[in-house]
């Protein structure tokens, strides 16, 4: 079969890969499609990820073969499959960290979704395997992943009605956190200096874009006055954060963001994130990169703030994923920006790191 595959030095390569075979309680799923995701591009231009590699866990497909003692599902149907699957019984997984369950880390697809073909062990099958219905696209069931990975973040921040949210970056990660904490009541200031990804949430449930008082405005009309439940977005030039920061003190009395979502900007952003929360609020930091935090440890001990993060989703995560995806509660046709295959996987890379992307969907 043919893969895209990882050679070192950032090189993707579709190549000649070995077919898996599987064993009792497996499925061998046909690829239609996975996303590209931050964390593979982290990882193709990190030069200490090992090589060769197939990366793509954000995975949809069709089962062609079945294992041994699989009755759960059946040839030919269109599935989601998740990498990584806890244990469900170590100190971690009772705790609710399964994400740090030493089986969850050891699991993986093989080899990963840039491939034709990819076997799914049989914990994936029990746990993290989920039949697509006829109504949602494959691009849209490919988000089932990342969208689970935004619920955590949600649950880890604890996120609660008439809460100000400050979401710093809106690719498509961003635009999920924008409609997660929508649902669950917060006041959402987006901001992103691309003043289209900023329409595009704004589109996705935004009370108004421009200046921070004129955004607050129109919020609060929209509203009735009450505050919760709408978006301001913030995007286009290099003032964003000012016009952020302004429309968060605004909205919140003065008070400063109950929370900071960090989903781009790295670790330069987090001193401002700081700045911009109340005291005892909470930064949350939904992004890789960076060796050093650039905050003091004093600031954070005489205001009470917490740092906190996401590094991956339960299976429980993902099944309600599946279920906003499936019902149409949360909007992800509109996310998926440019597609390759897999001999254009580097093609893909480039458009997301130039941020000319905002979702890449990959296609054998």
């Amino acid at each position: 079969m043919i893969a895209s595959v990882y050679r070192g030095d950032g090189k993707l390569v579709a190549e000649e890969w070995p077919r898996p075979t599987i064993g009792a309680g497996e499925v061998l799923l046909r690829v239609l499609g996975c996303g590209l995701c931050g964390s593979d591009i982290a990882k193709i231009v990190d030069p200490s990820t090992p090589a060769p590699l197939v990366l793509g866990h954000e995975v949809v497909g069709e089962i062609v073969t079945l294992g041994p003692g699989v009755t759960d599902c059946a040839i030919g149907d269109r599935v989601v499959a998740a990498h990584h699957v806890p244990c469900g019984d170590c100190h971690y997984c009772r705790r609710g960290s399964e994400s740090m369950c030493h089986a969850f880390k050891a699991s993986n697809l093989d080899p990963g979704g840039f491939a034709e073909y990819v076997r799914v062990p049989a914990p994936n099958v029990r746990h993290a395997l989920f039949r697509v219905p006829r109504h949602v696209t494959d691009e849209a069931a490919s988000f089932v992943e990342p969208l689970a990975c935004c619920l955590r973040s949600v649950r880890r921040a604890r996120v609660a009605p008439g809460d100000t949210v400050v979401v710093v970056g809106l690719g498509s990660i961003g635009c999920l956190f924008v409609q997660l904490l929508r649902r669950a009541g917060a006041v959402v200031v987006g901001c992103d200096p691309i003043a289209a990804r900023a329409e595009l949430a704004r589109r996705l449930g935004a009370a108004a874009a421009g200046p921070a008082s004129a955004a607050a405005a129109a919020q609060r009309e929209l509203s009735g006055g009450r505050g919760a439940d709408q978006v301001i977005v913030t995007g286009g030039g290099t003032d964003v954060l000012p016009s952020a920061a302004a429309a968060q003190r605004e909205l919140s009395g003065g008070r400063g963001a109950d929370q900071v979502i960090v989903t781009g900007g790295g670790t330069d952003v987090l001193p401002w994130a700081v700045e911009s929360l109340r005291d005892g609020g909470t930064v949350h930091y939904f992004a890789s990169g960076g060796d050093t935090l650039p905050l003091r440890l004093e600031t954070l001990y005489h205001r009470e703030l917490t740092l906190t993060a996401t590094y991956s989703s339960s299976p429980s995560d993902l099944a309600e994923a599946f279920r906003l995806i499936v019902a149409g509660e949360v909007s992800v046709d509109r996310l998926v920006t440019h597609r390759v295959t897999l001999p254009g996987l580097h093609r893909g890379v480039d458009l997301m790191r130039r941020r000319e992307a905002l979702k890449v969907y990959v296609t054998p």
